[in-house]
């Protein structure tokens, strides 16, 4: 029996450095070469993640959807920042993979379990339900988290505005400016004004770009900013006064903001108190008390 053992284990070493040498050491594929004088035909290595995104390519054509549907949704991946052109179809691919392959996973998990047939049922279309919405979940959280970013970015953003103006540079070139600086401090808004000098590039007329800036994040913010400037070019006034005034409103607002939050925070406060810290202070202050009752005056009255 030893000797059987030895002799597979030997084996076995002895085709794996044979493999691992044919591999790395002689090449065969350089060794064809030189032998018939033309170079292999390389196969290219697909990536994984190419063929996961033909899949969800594939099964999005598959699920029907109306042209105003697609229109909405089109619109909340751009303000979730997907602005691929396949983005859409992606998005349908991901619902009906999810769709089928939770219920599936659900199904396979409480097969074995001792719960009824209408329980089971119930959790495999609970799933089923929970993989087709939670891509929507997601695009929506994704959404609400840009726009919080483009909010925060915004009064760095009107201020570099106001500096580039006052200094000489045109909005267009002012706008170029700012997205360039704000690249890697707040990419969001970089992005949002790259957008808008790219219209600008390609004719729009800059009415169109600012609507379409404000239409395109949905951030009531952008929308004021967006007007303002609308506003300023069409009566002729001060870019720069009229970019120094609506920043001086953004910051004095943005100072109400954090004072309405300061002013809620006791109120919040009162939940969280009460069932969190209460309670330790009830067992800190009364526990001691309690256990010399429980210990001393008890039997005292039971001797009684």
């Amino acid at each position: 029996m030893p000797l059987l053992v030895s002799l597979a284990v030997f084996v076995l070493v002895a085709a794996g450095l044979t493999l691992l040498g044919m591999r790395l050491w002689v090449r065969p594929r350089a060794a064809i070469e030189r032998i018939t004088g033309a170079a292999a035909i390389e196969v290219p290595q697909r990536h994984p993640s190419l063929a996961f995104r033909e899949l969800l390519s594939k099964l999005g054509t598959l699920l029907p959807a109306s042209p105003k549907d697609v229109a909405v949704m089109q619109r909340r991946l751009i303000r979730a920042g997907f602005r691929h052109p396949g983005a859409l179809t992606y998005f349908y691919g991901a619902k009906l993979l999810l769709a089928v392959a939770l219920p599936v996973l659900v199904g396979v998990l409480v097969a074995g379990s001792r719960r009824t047939a209408e329980n089971k049922l119930m959790l495999v279309m609970g799933a089923a339900a929970a993989g087709f919405f939670a891509p929507n979940e997601y695009v929506q959280r994704k959404a609400r988290r840009r726009q919080r970013q483009i909010r925060r970015g915004l009064p760095n953003a009107l201020d570099l505005l106001v500096v580039c103006v006052e200094s000489g540079l045109g909005l267009d070139q002012a706008i170029v400016q700012t997205a360039r600086e704000l690249e890697h401090a707040h990419p969001e808004i970089s992005q949002e004004l790259t957008l808008v000098n790219l219209e600008l590039r390609a004719g729009k007329r800059r009415v169109e770009a600012l609507r379409n800036l404000a239409e395109r994040t949905d951030v009531e913010e952008l929308r004021k900013f967006a007007a303002v400037l609308i506003q300023a070019d069409r009566f002729g006034t001060s870019v720069a006064q009229t970019l120094r005034a609506h920043s001086d409103f953004m910051r004095a607002q943005a100072r109400q903001q954090a004072e309405e939050k300061a002013a809620k925070l006791g109120v919040k406060l009162v939940f969280p108190i009460f069932f969190c810290i209460l309670p330790s202070l009830f067992v800190v202050t009364v526990g001691p008390i309690m256990v010399r009752v429980v210990r001393e005056l008890l039997p005292m009255i039971r001797e009684m």
